[in-house]
């Protein structure tokens, strides 16, 4: 379902030297698949998650979903293609201010071409699932920070994505609630069968996934 071999990828510090950011990495992750990527702060985590989801390119090595190589389509058949295969959870919930929980859930499926009112249905069938049935109609920040991450969860998941890329998803929360986004995470992710890299710290967290990677000074093992 993702496949990475032997991504590399440097930047320049501000004296215009270059650093290695990651070495040759490879891994895949198979549908349905979870898979943690620990490593301690500054290795090269969310640079390696960026590329996994298209967001930055690697120097070297490729990068497939399914069976497209992704550097070999152009940046508009790139962005449609995540929008259809690609969910993101990260450690901020990112929702939209001014928008309720179900139009923020909404969204990917209103950008993907939905109608908007079967959009909002959809969106709604999911935060009920997530238990957020009551918060329908409230604005991020009515919510605690469980919830709001919870219904980022559910506008990951609302378009039916085949991986979904997870940036320290409970970074900012406490045990209990971290415990709590974490159980709806992987059983949402196992009961629709949908592959997920999780990039994780806590060791705790990475225990509960199928396979773990360590990132090391650039290097994936």
């Amino acid at each position: 379902m993702l496949r990475a071999k032997d991504v590399s990828k440097s930047y320049k510090n501000d004296e215009g030297q270059s650093i290695d950011v990651l070495k040759h990495c490879s891994l895949e992750v198979h549908q349905g698949q979870i898979v943690a990527i620990m490593g301690s702060s500054g290795s090269g985590k969310s640079t390696l998650l960026h590329l996994l989801g298209g967001i930055d390119s690697p120097d070297i090595g490729t990068i497939h979903w399914s069976e497209t190589q992704i550097s070999a389509i152009s940046s508009n058949e790139l962005d449609a293609l995540r929008n259809r295969m690609m969910g993101f959870v990260f450690q901020f919930h990112h929702l939209l201010a001014d928008f309720t929980l179900q139009d923020n859930v909404s969204l990917p499926l209103i950008i993907g071409g939905y109608d908007q009112k079967k959009a909002r249905h959809q969106a709604s069938e999911f935060l009920q699932d997530l238990g957020l049935g009551h918060r329908l109609t409230h604005f991020p920040k009515q919510c605690s920070g469980g919830e709001q991450q919870r219904a980022a969860i559910a506008r990951a998941f609302v378009h039916q994505p085949s991986i979904i890329l997870a940036d320290e998803p409970t970074g900012n929360l406490d045990e209990a609630t971290s415990n709590e986004v974490m159980d709806v995470l992987i059983t949402r992710s196992r009961q629709s069968q949908t592959a997920c890299v999780l990039v994780t710290h806590d060791a705790e967290i990475a225990k509960l996934c199928d396979h773990i990677y360590e990132l090391h000074e650039g290097v994936l093992r």
